[in-house]
């Protein structure tokens, strides 16, 4: 049965909705799991390096999950498209693995941490179902390069905005949802079923308002049959070499996300009060939404492997004299988040526009065109930048022996806002290098 006509207007908006409650359910679980660990699930310091541990594992894991995925949705053929149905599937294991994280059981430490371990890697297979084929399905749908960058800036702005809803309602409903004076685990446990229930139904949007343009998208197609192995995908993929270029630059700046990643925990530190976040959330995801609506009018003046080294410069100058300027002036450190906030939101615009160019000047040059593998990679990138930000913030504070009733030191706060500047200062100045060696070979061999 043929499916209905989707007008334009109605798939524009519905990939944008379906990335806007993705956000909520990532930011959630990006941004405020180390703080219930820490803070409401009872985990020790000294389990917090089994944390440490099982979060390097999962990327470890994840390192051969992405690829295999994007190959697999690759070789997917359905009249649905190949997509699609993993979008379909995808939401509900998210939304339950997701909530799962933030319902760790009564008992032992030992038991926390082995629930933890297998939800966390089982959320990780869900979330890689879910993310792979979204990105790709953006790059499958708007055929016309000027289209697709307005629909990835409009993405990432409204998950800024996704992102900012989450960090700063996440307390506020975590606390509601406990029925009582005091935020408790369990209130923090509902807050995560709310956002995640929500947040993955407005994500099958995605399924129901978008069809896939590409002839090879679809059973039947020469373009498909060209594809069909594992092998000649994977040799594409691997020949793309500006598309490496972009990965190794972007996992190179990961210390763009611990202030994400460690946020809650150090207005905790700094300033004896969680709330205090939402400040410090608000400003940065105020920069992020502004860049990511404005990008694209700057893609229109300036080439995108220009604004990509600029903007990761003057990230790394900002967190630098951000270090230098301190924090118990909390609206001067709001302004200069703020600042960092509008970089992020260039890189995460830039990033996927160039990951998309990529996977053009290939298919230009080869005939073959990877969109699973090759977005597959930068959800690969997007998780492990994650992760590596919570590593390094979460090792600085097993360093430190932090764990929730700890005597809180000036020493304990200088060096934790050590690691949510001088670290993303160093990481934006190092990843440079590899965009500086960025160029599209767009010109097919004859």
């Amino acid at each position: 049965m043929e499916e209905r006509r989707i007008s334009p207007r109605l798939q524009r908006v519905s990939v944008v909705t379906a990335g806007f409650g993705q956000n909520m359910v990532l930011t959630f679980v990006s941004t405020f799991l180390l703080m219930y660990l820490t803070q409401y699930a009872g985990i020790s310091k000294a389990g917090l390096l089994t944390v440490t541990g099982i979060l390097s594992a999962g990327k470890v894991f994840d390192a051969l999950n992405d690829p295999v995925m994007g190959a697999l949705v690759d070789k997917t053929r359905t009249r649905w498209g190949k997509l699609r149905p993993y979008i379909l599937f995808s939401a509900f294991p998210v939304a339950f693995f997701s909530a799962v994280l933030f319902c760790l059981p009564n008992g032992s430490e030992a038991l926390k941490l082995w629930f933890f371990g297998a939800c966390y890697f089982l959320w990780d297979v869900a979330y890689t179902m879910c993310d792979v084929p979204y990105w790709g399905l953006i790059g499958a749908a708007f055929r016309e390069e000027n289209e697709r960058a307005k629909v990835i800036s409009h993405v990432r702005a409204f998950g800024a905005i996704a992102l900012g809803l989450a960090t700063l309602g996440a307390p506020w409903l975590a606390k509601l949802l406990s029925f009582g004076p005091e935020t408790t685990r369990e209130g923090w446990g509902l807050a995560a079923i709310a956002v995640c229930v929500v947040g993955m139904s407005m994500f099958l949007l995605a399924f129901f308002n978008t069809r896939e343009t590409r002839a090879y998208a679809y059973a039947g197609t020469g373009a498909a049959e060209q594809q069909s192995g594992l092998k000649e995908l994977f040799a594409a993929f691997f020949k793309n070499k500006p598309l490496f270029l972009v990965l190794l630059g972007s996992i190179l700046g990961f210390g763009r996300n611990v202030i994400q990643a460690g946020g809650a925990v150090f207005a905790v530190i700094a300033y004896n009060d969680e709330g205090y976040f939402t400040l410090i959330g608000g400003a940065i995801i105020a920069g992020m939404a502004l860049a990511s609506f404005l990008t694209p009018a700057l893609l229109k003046r300036v080439k995108e492997k220009p604004l990509m080294i600029g903007s990761s410069l003057f990230a790394a100058a900002v967190y630098a004299l951000m270090y230098a300027l301190g924090f118990k002036n909390l609206y001067v450190m709001m302004g200069m988040i703020f600042l960092t906030g509008l970089t992020l939101g260039v890189f995460t615009v830039v990033q996927t526009t160039m990951i998309a160019d990529a996977v053009d000047a290939m298919e230009k040059k080869t005939g073959v065109r990877n969109d699973g593998i090759a977005f597959s990679s930068l959800t690969f990138v997007s998780k492990l930048m994650s992760s590596l930000a919570i590593l390094a913030f979460g090792a600085a504070l097993a360093s430190l022996g932090y764990e929730k009733g700890v005597t809180v030191t000036e020493f304990m706060q200088d060096a934790v806002y050590k690691t949510i500047t001088l670290i993303p200062a160093v990481s934006c100045l190092v990843s440079v290098i590899p965009f500086a060696f960025f160029t599209l070979e767009t010109e097919s061999k004859k």
